[in-house]
């Protein structure tokens, strides 16, 4: 029997390449993955989506209005379709989520949701509420927040480390940083005011190594 899935976690807990890994493992037992992504992510291209790590397949872009159900459908007419796969799936409308369970219920396609459970504000994302409320099984992806604990909520910081408490629920692309922080750390950064140290990336620590003579005198 065909189910709808839900897979939530903080950011960075790997969802996009747990997504990429299984419609690559459809691919290679002759079975057709459809893939969707929400059309208002446009970090790297409308259509595309792209893992941390550098995986990346191609997918149908859809809009808060569309109908993915008969999307379902239009493509069942040209091929047969095995499973489909949402990423960022906190980003469906109500109606999606009713949309995607006639997937499951009339058509017996599983559909496997990816995607964030609360914005920056601990509040549940449309799309998160009701593929929490309607999904057939719930699957927590764990992540590590900088203490330490399990990382279940995200906040949006500025360039100091300080929570911003207002503003759009959604910033794709904008400046921003999002933090995967616990639900004990979250209190104390996003309420209690406190700054949360922010850690660059690795690559941006070897550029800035590079750029310091002083380690060449060192090397």
């Amino acid at each position: 029997m065909a189910k709808l899935y839900f897979n939530y976690s903080a950011m960075n807990a790997g969802k996009t390449t747990i997504l990429l890994q299984s419609a690559h493992n459809y691919r290679e037992r002759g079975m057709t993955p459809l893939l969707f992504t929400p059309a208002l992510d446009d970090r790297h291209k409308t259509g595309v989506i792209k893992s941390r790590i550098g995986l990346k397949a191609d997918a149908i872009a859809f809009k808060k209005d569309d109908n993915l159900f008969e999307c379902v459908r239009q493509c069942l007419e040209k091929e047969n379709v095995h499973c489909v796969l949402v990423d960022e799936a906190q980003f469906l409308s109500r109606d999606q989520v009713y949309q995607l369970t006639d997937v499951v219920d009339r058509l017996n396609i599983p559909v496997l949701c990816f995607g964030l459970r609360t914005d920056f504000q601990g509040e549940l994302f449309e799309g998160s509420r009701y593929l929490l409320a309607w999904s057939d099984q719930l699957d927590e992806l764990k992540t590590i927040c900088h203490t330490g604990k399990k990382a279940t909520m995200v906040v949006r910081v500025d360039d100091n480390g300080y929570a911003l408490r207002e503003g759009s629920q959604v910033e794709i692309g904008g400046n921003e940083r999002y933090i995967s922080v616990s639900r004990r750390e979250f209190k104390e950064v996003f309420f209690g005011g406190k700054p949360i140290k922010l850690i660059d990336p690795l690559e941006k620590q070897l550029k800035e190594r590079a750029k310091d003579p002083q380690n060449e005198l060192l090397e």
